[in-house]
């Protein structure tokens, strides 16, 4: 046995090397590539980014020209005025489009006998017509209109500019530049003083050169055919120098994606290299396992049990399913930037059960390489194979389907209805064939779909849709939908069926209506009672045999009977509290409703605890509704609501925090929302504080009885509202829904 296990182990570790291997080239191929550069600096994504920053200097330092120049340098060309001129076809074409304009809308005027309309109509018509026929006669009338459009265009161009502003000041901190303009000598740059940058104080350093009108590949788009305009002060290139300064701060973004192309580039390459040499000894293991081979053919006779070509299909599967998790294993180096341990533990977890399915594959194989060399061999096996044995199956099935036939006639007319229909679909079925043939028979086939057919057809649309009928009583009977009785027509086989399931359906009902009434008589409370009620009486009991004691003072006394007084009205708090909701879960509460006014019944509530609030930590911020908020609610009861919510809020709440108390109406519906932060740690499962004695204090530090939110929630649904409870982190809410009055 031991050396069985030892035998899989050898196996498995060699099929996790060679997994291994395959996954560190694949790695090598699909990403090594990216990180075979010096740096980070050296990168693609990088230069990108300097060549971003270069447009971005040109745009708003390099390029000098303001609006007011760009407009005065505007210049229009006999294409611009060809342009501006048959941009919407030729003179004919443009003077059609406008008539079609105008035409039904003049026609719609004259025939309301709107003369003055029509007359306007006409008259914007022949303007437009004039201003076209002005365009296709004059340069010069064309001439102002270009002007105004290149001034509009200029505009954009600057409010547009704009929007590109944040992403060079992020530049600007991160990266130090310096040109000069060797006309000028004016120095560009973002330094302190005005020398050139040096390389001992660079982290990185490259010569740059930037063209003056390189902004227009890097800044608002459409914008070329203004280049002469945007560029008349700055129609040059200028030569200097970007770097990363080493006293870059090591949080800022460069620096981050540096440190992380630095780290990824050693976990990449690393992993290669490992796999290069997990590939020489998996190569190097896979000759010294003759033993191990020799022990594997133990397995074989349990392994030809299987059919062969399931044994195939298997060897297919696990292998496409190795091929598919392999590459699978290197989609983790997408996640590169995440925790390394997270990603070697993804890794090695992949890698684990790859292996087994490598393993699994390459056992196979050896088992079918033996199976599948002799064509004699491999008839035999095919005799034995799943594929005959389905064959075989389907004949079993065909015999299955006469015995069907024959149980279908156990019921004799169900049996004869059936064979009827079958028989008649038939018939018309040749019928329809004979006339296709030849049509002089369409008479004689219409004779027979009005006698049989369409008779036929109706017979079995009603059978068909009272079974339906059927069908679908019976799943709202298996989901818990009595509803009304199915209909009972006639004597035939479906309509016993109806009539039997009506009769189950009465059971149920008279069954649930009888567990219902069980369920409410029933306690599920005995844990919690006696958890909750055995402090108080501990206490009590305790402090009574110490005041049976002689050698107790009078102070003494006092204090003992000072806390056996307070045990027993927390005792009473507990069992009053538990009466009401018990009274309130049965039913068997009334409620008294009456108009009320939310807002003044909330506002009464929190005046009862004002001193209580004035002397906590916490501020209330309450947010009511201008007027009266009116519903038929018993006042009492909601009362209770608001003062066991404001009370548990005052328990539970995090010291200096604030609370949020809203009030409001949304489509006939008030919405009261309670909002505080938690002192202790909610559950996921938030709904557990609707139980009885379920306390947001788990530890029971406070007084509560845990009944507050059982009682909340029963009063709510008394009064067919709505109480949701919603905890984010530590954030807790109550939200409440009470139908308005009239």
């Amino acid at each position: 046995m031991a050396t069985k296990w030892k035998s899989s182990i050898l196996i498995y570790l060699w099929a996790f090397l060679l997994t291994f291997s395959l996954s560190g080239i694949l790695a090598l191929i699909s990403t090594g590539t990216k990180y075979m550069n010096r740096d980070f600096f050296h990168t693609p994504e990088f230069h990108s980014e300097l060549d971003q920053f270069a447009g971005y200097l040109s745009m708003f330092e390099l390029n000098e020209t303001t609006p007011e120049e760009a407009k005065a340098a505007i210049t229009v060309t006999k294409d611009d005025i060809d342009e501006h001129r048959f941009r919407y076809g030729g003179l004919d074409q443009q003077i059609s489009n406008i008539r079609a304009q105008y035409e039904s809308r003049i026609q719609d005027a004259q025939a309301a006998k709107n003369e003055e309309i029509a007359n306007a109509l006409i008259k914007e018509r022949d303007a437009k017509i004039e201003d076209i026929s002005n365009n296709f006669a004059s340069d010069d009338w064309v001439r102002p209109k270009v002007v105004k459009e290149k001034e509009t265009k200029i505009d954009e161009y600057f409010k547009k500019r704009d929007q590109f502003k944040y992403d060079f000041l992020r530049y600007q901190k991160e990266l130090t530049y310096y040109f000069k303009d060797p006309e000028t000598g004016k120095v560009y740059s973002n330094q302190n003083n005005e020398n050139p940058l040096k390389q001992k104080d660079m982290l990185y350093l490259t010569n740059f050169s930037i063209s003056s009108d390189s902004y227009l590949h890097y800044g608002p788009g459409g914008y070329e055919d203004l280049a002469d305009v945007l560029s008349i002060n700055s129609q040059k290139t200028i030569e200097g120098q970007i770097g990363i300064a080493k006293t870059l701060s090591a949080s800022s973004p460069l620096m981050e994606q540096y440190k992380d192309f630095k780290r990824n580039q050693l976990i990449i390459l690393s992993y290669c290299l490992a796999g290069i040499i997990g590939l020489l000894l998996s190569l190097y293991f896979s000759k010294k396992m003759t033993a191990v081979n020799a022990q594997v053919e133990s397995w074989r006779p349990i392994y030809n049990k299987l059919p062969i070509d399931t044994r195939v299909g298997l060897f297919l599967i696990t292998a496409l399913l190795s091929i598919i998790f392999i590459f699978l294993v290197n989609e983790n180096f997408y996640n590169i930037y995440n925790n390394l341990y997270i990603l070697a533990s993804e890794i090695v977890f992949a890698l684990l059960g790859t292996a087994i399915f490598v393993a699994i594959t390459h056992v196979q194989r050896k088992f079918l390489q033996v199976d599948l060399k002799s064509w004699t061999n491999v008839k035999e096996e095919w005799k034995k194979s799943l594929s005959v044995k389905t064959w075989q199956g389907g004949k079993k099935v065909f015999k299955s389907v006469r015995a069907a036939l024959v149980e279908a006639f156990l019921d004799q007319s169900t049996g004869m209805q059936m064979f009827i229909l079958l028989t008649g679909v038939f018939f018309i079925g040749a019928a329809a064939l004979m006339v296709a043939m030849n049509p002089i028979f369409v008479i004689l086939y219409i004779f027979l779909l009005a006698g049989a057919g369409f008779p036929l057809g109706m017979f079995l649309v009603k059978k068909v849709g009272y079974f339906n009928r059927i069908v679908q009583k019976t799943n709202e009977l298996a989901a818990g939908k009595l509803g009304e009785d199915l209909d009972v027509t006639g004597k035939s086989v479906l309509a016993t069926l109806a009539g039997n399931i009506n009769v189950l359906k009465q059971g149920v009902k008279h069954s649930q209506s009888e567990q219902a009434k069980s369920e409410r008589l029933k306690t599920e409370l005995i844990t919690n009672v006696s958890h909750d009620l055995r402090t108080p009486l501990t206490s009590i009991i305790t402090y009574t045999e110490l005041l049976k004691g002689n050698d107790v003072s009078e102070e003494e006394k006092t204090a003992y009977l000072e806390i056996i007084d307070r045990k027993s009205k927390r005792l009473k708090v507990l069992i009053d509290d538990l009466f009401e909701v018990s009274k309130m879960a049965s039913g068997s509460v009334e409620l008294v409703k009456a108009k009320v006014d939310l807002n003044q019944l909330l506002q009464q509530a929190l005046a009862e605890y004002d001193e209580t609030i004035r002397a906590s930590s916490l501020q209330f911020r309450v947010n009511q509704a201008g007027q009266p908020i009116y519903a038929l609610v018993d006042g009492q009861k909601l009362w209770r609501v608001f003062d066991n919510l404001i009370g548990n809020i005052l328990k539970y709440s995090l010291e200096n925090t604030r609370v949020y108390i809203s009030i409001k109406t949304v489509e006939h519906q008030a919405l009261i929302t309670f909002k505080n932060v938690s002192k202790y740690e909610l559950s996921d499962n938030v709904d557990e504080l609707f139980e009885r004695f379920k306390r947001g204090d788990t530890s029971r530090h406070t007084d509560g009885s845990g009944l507050g939110l059982a009682i909340v929630k029963s009063i709510i649904d008394l009064h067919d509202g709505k109480l949701d409870i919603e905890a984010d982190g530590d954030l807790f809410k109550v939200i409440i829904t009470l139908l308005l009055g009239d």
